[in-house]
C-alpha cells in the first residue's frame, strides 16, 4: 500500500483557509509554510506559518495564480505536500499536476477528476451518463418566451462570475457577451452556456469523502441558498425540511458522481431543489468548500485532517459517524449591503467575536490588519453548532450582535437581521431571499437608537480629554453659583450618513452629564464605558475611539454604532459638483457602455461603467436622465477612491412636472 508521509506542507492560498488548514497541521505537528503576495507581507497567515515565501507582485495573476512560483517556493522550504484550499489554483489540473510531477504529495483530489469537472458543460455530460438528474441545457441562439427565464452560466469558474438571469429574449445577446467578457477576465475562459433558471429554487449541497479504496461517504446535506451575487452568505447544514427519500437521492446522486470520476479526497456535489422537491445536479466542487466548518460540527470530523490522511494513502473508515445536532455558518464580508454591496477596505481596528460553547471563528484577520483591494472581502465566518437548529440560530444571531468589529462598514447587521427573519426561522429558503427582502433588511431597525450611542460617545470623549490633561473649563473666582454651559458636539452616523448634535455640560460632581434630555441619567462615565439610565432602564455602552480620533465606535448589548467625528462647522470647499460621479471604491475600470463618450445623452440609473474591485463587478449608474458633459474613465485604469470619473448634466425637462404645478 502506498504511504506518504506528510512532515511539511505548504498551503497554496491565504487569509482565512491558509489559517485554518494551519490550525490541522499544528494539532497533526506538521511544519506549515506559507506563500504571500507584497500586498500580504503583514496577513495572519504568513505571521501564523513556521515557514514563509514570498510571491512578488500584489495581483492574484502575479501571485497566487502563479502555479510555477509556488511549487518553486513549496521545494525552496522543504516542503514534501500542497494542500490549495479554496479559490486560486485548488481546481486547476495543470497545478495539481505540476506539484506531483516535482515529487510532491498533491492534497486534493487526481488531475484526471479536476479535469472532469472543470468544465460544467462536460461535468453535466458526464453526470448524465451516471444517472445523476440534470437540467436540460439550453442553445441559446434557439431559444424562445418559453425558455425564459434563462440562467448564463460560465463554463469554468465558479464564485458567481460570468452568471447571468435573463428574463428577455430581447436582453439575451448582451448579456452573453457581458457574461462571457466577465468568465474570460475571471477564468480566461469565455465559454457560457445556457440553463433554465429554478424560480424559487433552493441551493443543496452533498459534502463527499473518498479514498483510494473505493470508499465514499457522503456526509449529510448543506442548505447554501442565501446568496448574494450568487456567492452565498449563510450556510447550514443539514439541509432544513428535506424528507428522508430526498436526502437519499441527494446522496445517493452525490456518490455516483464521485464514482463516475475516481474521485479522491473532500469534494462538493451542488444541486438545485426546485419548489417541487426535484433535484437538479449543477456542478462538483474538486476541493474544500467555504462552508466546510457546518460539516465538521454536524459530524465532528476534521476534514482537512482527512484530507490529509487520504493524501497519505490511509482508509477511511468504512463508514462515517453518525450526525448530531444542527450548524450555522455566517459569512462576515466587509461591504455595504444598503449600496449594492460594495465591497470596503482600511483599518480594522478590532474583531473580536464572543467565546462560548458551541461557536467557532474562522478568519484570516485580526485587529490591527488592513483590508486591501486586492483579494475578496470576506472577513471571517462565524459559525454556532446547537442540537437544534432554533437553538444554533439563536445563539449565532446573538455572537454576531455581541462582536466588535471596529474598522469598515460590514454585513454584520444583515447576517443578524436575515438569522431573525421569520422567514429563515420557518426554513422558507431559496436563492431569491435577499432580491425579496434586501430593501427591508436594510432599512433602518426601530431598536436602533444611534442618538443615545452618540450621546455616549460625547461623554466618554469629554472625560477622556479632561482625564488626558485637557483644557480645563474657565473659572470666574473660586465658585461659580451656575450650571456651565453646553458644549456641542457633531457625529455623522456610519453608513448612513444622518447627523447627531449632542450637548452636555460638566456638572459639579465632575461627571458629564447631557443638556436638556429629560429622561436620563448619568450613572457612570469613563474614557472607554458610559452607563445610562434612560426611563428608568440601565444601559451600558463600550465607546472606543480610533487612534486619529475621527471614528467613534459604540457596542451596547444590542447594537454596535460607527461615528465619524465632524467639525462644529462644515467646511464650504468640501464640496462635489452636481451629476459627478466618483469611485466608490478602489478599483479597475473593466468596460463602458457600448458608445459612451462625452456627449452622449444618458437615463437616470443607466450603467455607465463597471468597476473590478476585490473579485466583484460593480455597476457605476447615471445619476439622472442628462448628457455626459466629462469622461475620465477607459478600460484598465486603475482608480482610487473617490476619483472622477464622469459628469453627467441633469436634463431638468426630463423631470416630468405636477399637473397642479404646471
Amino acid at each position: 500500500m502506498r504511504r506518504d508521509v506528510i512532515h511539511s506542507l505548504l498551503v497554496a492560498n491565504r487569509g482565512e483557509i491558509a489559517c485554518r488548514i494551519f490550525r490541522t497541521c499544528r494539532d497533526l505537528g506538521i511544519t506549515t509554510v506559507a506563500v504571500y503576495s507584497d500586498a500580504d507581507a503583514d496577513a495572519l497567515h504568513v505571521r501564523e506559518a513556521d515557514l514563509a515565501v514570498r510571491l512578488p507582485g500584489a495581483a492574484p495573476a502575479d501571485t497566487y495564480l502563479r502555479g510555477d512560483l509556488v511549487v518553486a517556493a513549496a521545494l525552496a522550504a522543504g516542503a514534501d505536500a500542497v494542500h490549495p484550499g479554496y479559490g486560486f489554483l485548488s481546481e486547476n489540473a495543470a497545478f495539481a499536476a505540476a506539484v506531483q510531477d516535482a515529487g510532491l504529495v498533491w492534497v486534493g483530489p487526481p488531475v484526471k477528476a479536476i479535469e472532469l469537472m472543470a468544465s460544467k458543460t462536460r461535468a453535466k455530460e458526464l453526470m448524465a451518463g451516471a444517472g445523476v438528474p440534470l437540467l436540460a441545457p439550453v442553445d441559446p441562439a434557439a431559444a424562445t418566451p418559453d425558455d425564459l427565464p434563462l440562467l448564463l452560466k460560465a463554463a469554468s469558474g465558479g464564485g458567481g462570475r460570468g452568471m447571468r438571469i435573463v428574463r428577455e429574449l430581447k436582453a439575451l445577446p448582451a448579456e452573453l457577451l457581458a457574461a462571457a467578457a466577465e468568465a474570460a477576465s475571471a477564468f480566461g475562459d469565455g465559454e457560457v452556456f445556457a440553463e433554465p433558471y429554478v424560480e424559487r429554487g433552493r441551493h443543496v449541497e452533498v459534502q463527499v469523502m473518498a479514498d483510494e479504496h473505493d470508499t465514499v461517504w457522503a456526509l449529510g446535506t448543506r442548505d447554501c441558498s442565501l446568496q448574494r451575487r450568487h456567492q452565498k452568505v449563510i450556510e447550514e447544514a443539514p439541509a432544513p425540511g428535506l424528507d428522508e427519500a430526498l436526502r437519499t437521492r441527494l446522496h445517493e446522486a452525490a456518490v455516483a458522481a464521485a464514482r463516475a470520476v475516481g474521485y479522491r479526497g473532500a469534494g462538493t456535489v451542488e444541486f438545485l431543489v426546485s419548489a417541487e422537491d426535484r433535484p437538479y445536479f449543477l456542478e462538483m466542487n474538486t476541493r474544500l468548500q467555504v462552508e466546510h466548518p457546518v460539516t465538521e460540527a454536524v459530524f465532528g470530523l476534521d476534514l482537512v485532517a482527512l484530507q490529509l490522511r487520504v493524501a497519505e494513502g490511509e482508509p477511511l473508515d468504512p463508514a462515517p459517524p453518525r450526525p448530531s445536532g444542527h450548524a450555522v455558518e455566517a459569512r462576515l464580508y466587509a461591504e455595504d449591503p444598503a449600496r449594492d454591496w460594495q465591497p470596503q477596505t482600511g483599518a480594522l481596528h478590532a474583531l473580536e467575536v464572543p467565546d462560548a460553547p458551541g461557536l467557532r471563528l474562522d478568519t484570516g484577520y485580526t485587529g490591527g490588519d488592513t483590508i486591501g483591494v486586492h483579494y475578496d472581502p470576506m472577513l471571517a465566518k462565524v459559525i454556532a453548532h446547537a442540537p437544534t437548529r432554533a437553538g444554533a440560530v439563536r445563539l449565532l444571531a446573538r455572537a454576531l450582535e455581541r462582536a466588535r468589529i471596529h474598522g469598515p462598514v460590514t454585513n454584520r447587521e444583515l447576517l443578524v437581521r436575515s438569522l431573525r427573519h421569520p422567514d429563515f426561522a420557518a426554513a422558507r429558503l431559496d436563492t431569491g431571499f435577499y432580491d425579496r427582502h434586501l430593501a427591508d433588511l436594510t432599512a433602518p431597525e426601530a431598536g436602533r437608537d444611534p442618538a443615545r450611542a452618540a450621546l455616549a460617545a460625547a461623554l466618554a470623549e469629554c472625560v477622556r480629554a479632561t482625564t488626558a490633561g485637557g483644557p480645563a473649563p474657565t473659572r470666574f473666582g473660586a465658585w461659580r453659583n451656575v450650571p456651565s454651559g453646553p458644549q456641542l458636539k457633531r457625529y455623522r452616523s456610519e453608513p448612513d450618513g444622518t447627523e447627531h448634535e449632542v450637548a452636555h455640560r460638566a456638572a459639579r460632581t465632575g461627571t458629564p452629564e447631557p443638556y436638556a434630555a429629560p429622561g436620563i441619567r448619568v450613572l457612570a462615565a469613563a474614557p472607554d464605558h458610559v452607563t445610562l439610565e434612560v426611563d428608568g432602564v440601565r444601559r451600558h455602552f463600550a465607546v472606543t475611539a480610533d487612534r486619529d480620533g475621527d471614528r467613534v465606535y459604540v457596542d451596547t448589548a444590542a447594537a454596535s454604532y460607527t461615528f465619524t467625528t465632524l467639525p462644529r462647522f462644515t467646511d464650504p470647499a468640501a464640496h462635489t459638483a452636481p451629476g459627478s460621479l466618483l469611485a466608490p471604491m478602489p478599483g479597475t475600470v473593466v468596460r463602458l457602455a457600448e458608445g459612451l463618450a462625452a456627449g452622449a445623452v444618458v437615463e437616470a440609473g443607466q450603467p455607465l461603467i463597471w468597476l473590478e474591485a476585490m473579485k466583484m463587478e460593480h455597476r457605476i449608474l447615471a445619476p439622472a436622465t442628462g448628457t455626459l458633459t466629462a469622461l475620465h474613465a477607459a478600460p484598465g485604469h486603475q482608480v482610487e477612491v473617490g476619483a472622477l470619473l464622469a459628469v453627467v448634466q441633469e436634463d431638468l425637462g426630463a423631470i416630468p412636472v405636477p399637473e397642479e404645478t404646471a
